[in-house]
């Protein structure tokens, strides 16, 4: 018997065939074996073994089959606990032996975070991280000092600060604690800016020496004392001449952004802008060259060598600048001169500073090389010096402006020096407090005294 189509699919689930008996349930194997013997002797279905294995009908249990939250993490979370070690310490009490120590991964714990964070994050943290590596590095670090002392970050060995002191205990080899206390607070002062600038700092003995054998030039050591800096220090190019009774009241200010970063606006050279000394400016003669004749000499910023602040009665070397240069050698050759200073010391009260002026008046070639600065820039003075006319804007030192340097001219008569001394000093802090400072003094230290009525200083 031929076959005039395939054969097709049964009702059971098998093929049908032709000769074969259908009426079974179509399966071409035996059916499987659904139930066994149980170790009790009773029947188990297959069935229900795979659900009480997947804990179907009662409570769930954890497994290996990855089925859950606890189960996919738990190897990860079990190792970031702290493991507990049972090994005694060599030499521990009895009672104590046993208790062990909690051992924190903290190493592998970082490892692990740092795997999840995607590599973008990793760049930025990174970049972040080397920024204030940077920071802390030059700007908190001594490292500080020697990347502002060359000249290609900072330019701060162009700049030499000579102070005066006493060092020996005053001309008369002695010193009150008034003295000693004023000294300690001026050198300190010094000492914060030119670390924090990368200067150099020279502390002049100013006590009276016998330079020749027939004279005493006290005060006039400073004319010595600039000569022997400028070969002490030979890539120095300006120096900074203050005295002992200055503070610098705000460190923040570089003498190269305060000053020298735009010297041509913070100097003027026609002294008629400021004349107490009511010098005739310029000096006319036949024999003078145009540039001397000129009140602004030649008008190149480079041809300044002396740099002077005026008080009310004159020039005033407590602060002044004094740049290296061949003007300078002669210039200092001719204040030091030995023969003038005989011939005329008993006219100049104010000694080295009446000689200067002198010089200004009848040398021209002094007058094309000197220029003036605003007292207030370098030299202002407290409320007590030049005070004959009251206060003076040009002359006074002001708190809301910022002044950089007051010099407590003359408080040796009649003033108190270490209470103004003091006084500056407090205010400097106060004025140039950090944020965190700020917060403790003016908002802590405010809710505690309403709170108890006692101040704290914090």
């Amino acid at each position: 018997m031929s076959l005039s189509r395939s054969p097709s699919p049964g009702p059971g689930g098998g093929w049908s065939s032709p000769g074969l008996n259908t009426n079974t349930s179509g399966r071409s194997s035996p059916a499987p074996k659904t139930t066994f013997t149980g170790p009790n002797g009773g029947n188990v279905t297959w069935e229900s073994a795979r659900l009480k294995s997947r804990g179907v009908g009662g409570y769930p249990s954890f497994s290996t089959q990855n089925q859950g939250f606890f189960t996919r993490h738990m190897r990860r979370i079990s190792s970031s606990l702290p493991t507990f070690q049972d090994t005694p310490e060599p030499g521990a009490e009895k009672e104590k032996v046993g208790r062990g120590r909690w051992n924190m991964p903290l190493v592998g714990r970082i490892r692990r975070i740092m795997a999840r964070v995607s590599r973008k994050a990793k760049v930025r943290s990174l970049i972040v991280s080397m920024l204030l590596l940077c920071y802390v590095l030059f700007c908190v670090t001594p490292l500080r000092y020697h990347w502002r002392r060359t000249s290609w970050l900072g330019g701060g060995q162009k700049y030499v600060i000579l102070l005066a002191a006493n060092v020996g205990g005053g001309v008369m080899e002695w010193k009150g604690a008034r003295e000693w206390a004023i000294e300690r607070d001026s050198v300190r002062n010094k000492r914060k800016y030119v670390a924090r600038w990368g200067y150099e700092l020279e502390i002049v003995d100013m006590s009276t020496k016998k330079r020749y054998a027939h004279e005493w030039r006290e005060s006039w050591e400073k004319v010595d004392s600039i000569r022997s800096s400028f070969r002490k220090y030979p890539k120095a190019e300006w120096i900074w001449w203050l005295d002992l009774n200055t503070f610098i009241m705000e460190p923040s200010y570089s003498l190269q952004s305060h000053i020298f970063n735009n010297l041509g606006n913070n100097i003027y050279r026609d002294i008629n802008e400021f004349n107490p000394l009511n010098i005739s400016h310029p000096i006319k003669a036949n024999y003078l060259d145009p540039d001397s004749q000129n009140p602004e000499g030649d008008g190149d910023i480079n041809s300044v060598n002396l740099v002077l602040p005026q008080d009310c009665s004159g020039f005033n070397l407590g602060s002044f600048l004094i740049k290296r240069s061949d003007w300078t050698d002669r210039l200092l050759d001719i204040w030091w001169d030995p023969v003038a200073y005989e011939q005329k010391h008993m006219d100049w009260a104010h000694k080295e500073q009446d000689a200067l002026e002198q010089l200004y008046r009848s040398q021209p070639w002094i007058r094309s090389h000197t220029a003036f600065i605003p007292q207030r820039k370098i030299n202002s003075f407290p409320t007590g010096a030049c005070s004959d006319n009251g206060n003076d804007t040009r002359i006074h030192y002001n708190e809301h402006d910022r002044d950089f340097v007051v010099n407590m001219a003359g408080c040796e008569w009649g003033r108190d020096c270490w209470g103004e001394m003091y006084n500056f000093r407090e205010l400097s802090y106060y004025l140039n407090r950090n944020p965190w400072e700020r917060f403790k003094e003016d908002l802590i230290a405010v809710i505690w005294f309403k709170m108890t009525g006692q101040k704290v200083k914090l």
